[in-house]
């Protein structure tokens, strides 16, 4: 490689590693990015200036209360990038999206009510993210990336999101046609699978080492899902996007043909009405446990998690006295221990998933255009 090729690389690296920190700390001053990076003072200053000649990197203000000169701080841009997280849901005729910045910060959340059955699904994207840019006063130009989470599965052979009850959006070619509509990558994942992303950074698993993985129930009014965390936030998608698909699960009990006609909303709803409960009552909750460890003791057996958190808005709902009854009934009926814990995930959590892989493939994308530069 040219001498001025290999000049022009690593001046590259060195901003791509000073955006990275500045990304993962917030803000730091000079003296912090040198500490972190190993670069020598002018290598890191010339750095900061190309960056900020590039608009993303922003001064953020001086260092008080230490002795000598106050050092100014840096931090990203806000406004360099956006990011677009929506969930398609299959119970309500709306999009439900947010738009955050290169801080992280939300900026925007809407509800925007969409017929799905009129409206093409592309069509529906683009608004919607026009919307959420008008609500929030922002131009349209730096939105980099939309996440979307659907009720359905994703499968990254065929680009096709199968087992999904929405108009319109199992059609394939659609994800490609998404992302041609709206101009920027678009990314498509299960929701319980994003929201066990939201589990694993703001909710019950939360802490967990890294090396220990965790599966999500999720018991929803209207959907039933699985997620498996592998460790780390690593998921187990499976090779046509369906690893997780609990609902269809064979099971022998209670005439039952599968573990969807157990526990799913409109299950648990007949079996309140047929008792005459409500779902906070203590036997309800314990039938209820013994329905939900037919499923769960087969997936502890086979996946021996670290932690099994219990979400959707039945297992929410449910709060610690299910987690309790579940542990028992687990304890008498798996092979394995485990622990179980509900979710405290209080938001939209595969919306909040949805926004954390969103700005993770924005900050990633930019990061990896500053390490190849010319491309």
């Amino acid at each position: 490689m040219p001498l001025g090729g290999s000049s022009k690389l690593l001046k590259a690296l060195n901003e791509a590693a000073a955006l990275g920190h500045l990304l993962d700390h917030g803000q730091l001053t000079r003296a912090e990015l040198r500490a972190l990076t190993g670069l020598s003072k002018p290598t890191i200053s010339e750095a900061i200036r190309r960056l900020a000649d590039a608009d993303l990197v922003v001064g953020a203000g001086h260092e008080t209360g230490r002795p000598g000169p106050n050092a100014e701080v840096y931090a990203v841009n806000p406004d360099a990038a956006y990011a677009v997280a929506m969930s398609v849901r299959d119970d309500a005729p709306s999009l439900t999206a947010s738009l955050h910045d290169l801080r992280g910060a939300q900026r925007a959340r809407l509800a925007v009510p969409v017929d799905f059955a009129r409206t093409d699904p592309a069509t529906a994207v683009t608004d919607t993210v026009d919307a959420l840019c008008a609500a929030a006063g922002v131009a349209r130009d730096p939105v980099a990336h939309v996440q979307l989470a659907v009720a359905g599965a994703f499968d990254p052979r065929d680009r096709v999101i199968h087992h999904v009850d929405v108009p319109g959006w199992s059609r394939r070619g659609l994800v490609d046609d998404l992302a041609a509509a709206a101009g920027v990558p678009v990314e498509v994942d299960n929701d319980v699978n994003l929201a066990a992303l939201a589990e694993r950074a703001h909710g019950a698993a939360r802490g967990l080492p890294d090396a220990d993985g965790f599966v999500l129930l999720w018991l929803g009014q209207t959907g039933l899902g699985l997620a498996i965390d592998l460790g780390g936030g690593t998921l187990l998608r499976g090779a046509r996007g369906g690893a997780g698909e609990i609902g269809y699960m064979p099971v022998a009990a209670d005439g039952a043909r599968d573990f969807h006609d157990l526990v799913s909303g409109d299950a648990v709803r007949e079996l309140a009405a047929g008792r005459g409960l409500r779902i906070t009552d203590t036997a309800l909750l314990r039938e209820l446990a013994g329905r939900i460890v037919i499923g769960l003791a087969a997936v502890v057996a086979v996946l021996d998690p670290q932690l099994v958190v219990l979400g959707g808005e039945i297992g929410r709902a449910g709060g610690p006295a299910l987690g309790e009854a579940v542990a028992k009934a687990m304890s008498r009926a798996a092979p394995l221990s485990t622990d179980i814990a509900v979710s405290t995930v209080e938001d939209d959590a595969p919306l909040l998933g949805a926004a954390d892989a969103a700005l993770s493939a924005v900050r990633r994308r930019l990061i990896e255009s500053l390490r190849t530069p010319g491309t």
